[in-house]
């Protein structure tokens, strides 16, 4: 059975995206291929790599990426925007897009406090990232897909 590819895409492609990308690597990687790139890409924000080696997931292979990488070259299942900005400036015709998802999640690179403040911050949205992912996945189970 060929897994469905999953694009999750974000300004940067720096933090919420990453960690979608990881997480649903975790949890479907029997069932999907995680993907995920930016409108404006940037490098991946050191506070994502910290978060995530917390849950033991090491991202030191992914790397920022633009969408255009992928645009009418890959087809994706689902493509998942995880910002208000991408999913306002995403383009409303993808080439080679299954079913399009708005997933909002705050930013937490805007995030403002001390050093720890932002580690929890980065925290919450990853967790939050974590639950939709996997409820997610049991809304897809129950329904036969």
């Amino acid at each position: 059975m060929q897994k469905v590819r999953v694009l999750f895409l974000c300004t940067g492609n720096t933090a919420r995206s990453q960690m979608a990308e990881a997480l649903l690597r975790k949890h479907g990687g029997d069932r999907f291929e995680a993907y995920s790139a930016g409108l404006e890409p940037s490098e991946i924000n050191p506070c994502v790599y910290q978060v995530m080696e917390e849950i033991s997931l090491d991202l030191s292979g992914q790397r920022s990426k633009n969408v255009s990488e992928y645009m009418g070259k890959v087809h994706f299942g689902y493509l998942i925007t995880v910002c208000a900005n991408a999913e306002e400036k995403c383009p409303a015709v993808f080439p080679s897009m299954g079913q399009r998802l708005f997933w909002p999640f705050d930013d937490p690179a805007a995030f403002e406090g001390s050093d720890e403040e932002k580690l929890l911050k980065f925290r919450e949205v990853r967790d939050q990232i974590e639950r939709r992912i996997k409820d997610w996945l049991a809304e897809l189970e129950n329904q036969g897909l």
